[in-house]
């Protein structure tokens, strides 16, 4: 029942029967697989995947990556239960290598991101350090391009 989970996340708009016709199982089945896996909360939402750069909405996303001391007992789930309360952060992932957490974070500007690491993430017990790192463009994300007209590239070379 795996694909019919991969074609939601290609496009959760597809319906039961257009998924039923894709995997060759019949709508019941996919309405009865559906339901079970968000009873399970392995569907966990539907989300719609915007462009951003192309609305009059201005904001900013970081990739910030943070050092902790995990906690005895806990490790490192109570501070990422902290970290992860707060509205600003978008996603955040346990890491192997040189950081222990990636948080990313989107706010209305450069000096929000900052007043959030520095007044909200930064002091939380635990943390030893942050690096944040600001996402200048997004070319590719959740397996779809983001792709630039040719119209406005040409006009960017000569501006």
């Amino acid at each position: 029942m795996t694909d019919i989970l991969k074609l939601l996340e290609e496009d959760s708009r597809y319906t039961p029967a257009q998924i039923a016709a894709m995997t060759g199982k019949t709508e019941d089945e996919v309405k009865k697989a559906i339901s079970e896996y968000e009873n399970a909360s392995v569907i966990n939402g539907y989300t719609a995947l915007i462009d951003w750069d192309k609305t009059e909405v201005e904001s900013v996303t970081a990739f910030i990556e943070v050092k902790i001391t995990p906690q005895r007992d806990d490790g490192f789930d109570r501070i990422a239960e902290r970290i992860y309360q707060y509205n600003e952060v978008e996603s955040l992932y346990l890491m192997s290598g040189a950081f222990d957490f990636a948080v990313i974070v989107t706010g209305k500007s450069l000096r929000e991101v900052s007043q959030f690491v520095s007044l909200k993430l930064a002091p939380i017990d635990g943390v030893i350090s942050t690096a944040t790192h600001f996402i200048m463009k997004r070319y590719k994300d959740k397996h779809r391009a983001f792709l630039v007209e040719k119209e406005q590239e040409e006009r960017l070379l000569f501006v």
